[in-house]
């Protein structure tokens, strides 16, 4: 990583794959956008670099890169290794963090909600949705192992259910998984499960820019 690299970084802004970080506050509050970066397309987070993209530093090289580690190490389950360089700007030091999009998610998080001694124990999948750090909702978790390398390839079956669906969609653009559970007159866990099948089979798309989940139809399809 270059100095070159840094500042084309900066320049781009903080977005899917990116996150500025004046200091490193606490371990717990790094890990879970190194849990998010993991289990999603990876990314890079700098840290002495301000939310406006101003240089600040960082105060202590060994301190911080400490805390890291053991945001990696003992907050991220299974533990996430990233790479690190830190790269003098302007006469300041910036530290990088890569972290690779992981073949092990999902990863969880591990600790205090507010990553202090008074916050409540949490264990909680994140992941990266534009700019920001989210909660997986079981939907994303459930494809997050179906994408996993040795993650057991998955059947599905064109039933009933599935063709109400199909022809649900093309009235509808989208569909969450209470509203599926209803048309059909099935559990919502059961049409979580159909529907997580599909995204899998790459004939649904699962969206997760609000604050429930929903879904749409990849391509068309006929019932």
């Amino acid at each position: 990583m270059t100095y070159k690299d840094v500042n084309r970084l900066i320049e781009e802004g903080e977005g899917f794959e990116v996150e500025f970080k004046r200091k490193v506050s606490s371990p717990e509050k790094i890990a879970k956008t190194l849990v998010a970066f993991a289990n999603t397309k990876g990314g890079h987070m700098l840290f002495g670099v301000d939310d406006d993209g101003s240089i600040v530093g960082v105060e202590s090289e060994k301190s911080e890169l400490a805390l890291i580690e053991q945001a990696g190490e003992f907050f991220c389950v299974p533990e996430i290794q990233t790479d690190v360089d830190i790269v003098p700007f302007d006469g300041k030091d910036v530290i990088v963090v890569y972290v690779h999009e992981s073949d092990d998610k999902p990863h969880m998080f591990i600790g205090n909600v507010n990553g202090d001694a008074e916050g409540g124990e949490e264990t909680r999948v994140y992941i990266r949705v534009n700019a920001n750090t989210v909660m997986a909702s079981k939907e994303v978790v459930r494809i997050l192992r179906s994408e996993r390398p040795d993650a057991r390839p998955m059947k599905i079956e064109i039933g009933e259910n599935e063709k109400r669906l199909f022809k649900y969609f093309e009235a509808n653009e989208r569909i969450t998984v209470p509203e599926f559970a209803k048309l059909v007159n099935i559990s919502d866990r059961r049409a979580s499960r159909i529907l997580v099948a599909l995204v899998h089979a790459g004939v649904v798309r699962i969206h997760t820019l609000e604050k429930r989940d929903y879904y749409t139809l990849a391509y068309n399809v006929t019932a």
